[in-house]
């Protein structure tokens, strides 16, 4: 980024509060994360882009492919041993990095190896775990959006991942770390499922995200999701939704209940006031949530009640939260809603895209 590139941005920064951490010239990016030491991490996934590496890490400005360039390229031989379309990256409470592998490019048909979660420790800059979540898990029709941690339940940890598939069943997985075995939880609830356009109509800079005959461009479940502050609920929402839930994670982890007595355990925890996509959430019990159709963040206070983090222009499809151990929360912005297919064919999208933060002097959930 050039001095003038940031002189410019930080004209407005009054409005939002908003920093500029970085910008890109390339690829779109979705998900970011930053190390407990400051390091920071974004992904770009094969969403049409000419995408250098699908993992990377911030260096001088610029994204490097992470850990190396080798396992960035793509073995059609080799699905589980190489990254094929990351959606997100999360460091974890212990400080490691976990990438999260949708295996889905274009959002095509997946194959076993390709969706999975990788482990990548830090210090070494080594991948130490992959963990390839089964084909009865992650269909085939499956896009597993996001993820969250909790190292104190079960002896290594707990994973939870949103599917948010559009042409599929949706639903929410869990993962045991220490024996890699993943179960989905519910499944096709009407909670984990994008509302339809009568129960609400996404609107983005003007326009509803709808095609010439009527349909929703985005029909996306289960999406955002974040831990609460003592590890006893799991937030999410769906894409296409305005609506905020949470599900005990008791009930998500015991593989001895069933569906029903899992979803007995989901609270509607309120409307957020325009539909988002990523969440996040601190140590004091906020739960953070990007809003699409008003270019903001918000987040939600223990008591229900919602306030705006950051609100400006330049938060154009907020994608991705992550809050770090800086006192800074993470943002991406990449204008999702001006892709080809979200308008006919014409691609919207103007370069570059950004990685924004803002200081909300909060500490992350660190359960472990």
């Amino acid at each position: 980024m050039t001095g003038k590139q940031r002189e410019e941005l930080a004209t407005d920064l009054p409005l939002g509060g908003l920093e500029t951490v970085a910008l890109f010239e390339g690829a779109m990016p979705t998900g970011v994360t930053v190390s407990h030491e400051g390091r920071i991490f974004v992904n770009f996934p094969e969403w049409g882009d000419d995408v250098d590496a699908t993992v990377a890490e911030l260096r001088d400005d610029r994204p490097v492919p992470y850990p190396d360039d080798a396992i960035n390229r793509t073995d059609e031989n080799n699905l589980a041993g190489t990254f094929v379309s990351v959606q997100s990256v999360v460091v974890d409470p212990a400080d490691r990095l976990w990438v999260l592998d949708t295996g889905s490019p274009m959002f095509e048909r997946t194959q076993h190896g390709g969706p999975k979660l990788v482990c990548v420790d830090l210090r070494g800059d080594q991948v130490v775990q992959t963990i390839l979540v089964p084909q009865d898990v992650a269909l085939p029709t499956s896009y597993l959006n996001d993820v969250r941690f909790d190292l104190r339940r079960g002896t290594e940890g707990t994973a939870y991942i949103t599917d948010s598939s559009d042409r599929g069943p949706n639903g929410i997985v869990v993962v045991d770390l220490a024996s890699g075995e993943s179960w989905r939880r519910l499944h096709e609830h009407p909670s984990v499922k994008a509302e339809s356009l009568t129960d609400h109509l996404p609107v983005v800079e003007g326009r509803p995200l709808v095609d010439d005959q009527g349909r929703p461009l985005v029909a996306m479940g289960s999406d955002g999701i974040a831990i609460g502050a003592d590890g006893d609920r799991l937030y999410y929402c769906p894409l296409a939704s305005s609506h905020l839930y949470s599900v005990a994670t008791d009930a998500l982890a015991d593989r001895g209940l069933d569906d029903d007595a899992v979803a007995a355990t989901v609270r509607h925890e309120g409307d957020k006031g325009g539909a988002g996509d990523g969440l996040e959430s601190d140590a004091a019990g906020y739960v953070y949530a990007t809003n699409y159709e008003h270019n903001a963040v918000l987040r939600r206070s223990r008591d229900g009640s919602w306030e705006t983090v950051a609100h400006d222009p330049r938060l154009l499809w907020p994608d991705t939260l992550s809050l770090a151990t800086d006192g800074y929360l993470y943002v991406t912005a990449n204008q999702l809603h001006r892709q080809p297919s979200f308008n006919g064919g014409r691609d919207l999208r103007r370069r570059p895209y950004a990685l924004f933060r803002i200081r909300v002097d909060a500490d992350p959930v660190l359960l472990r």
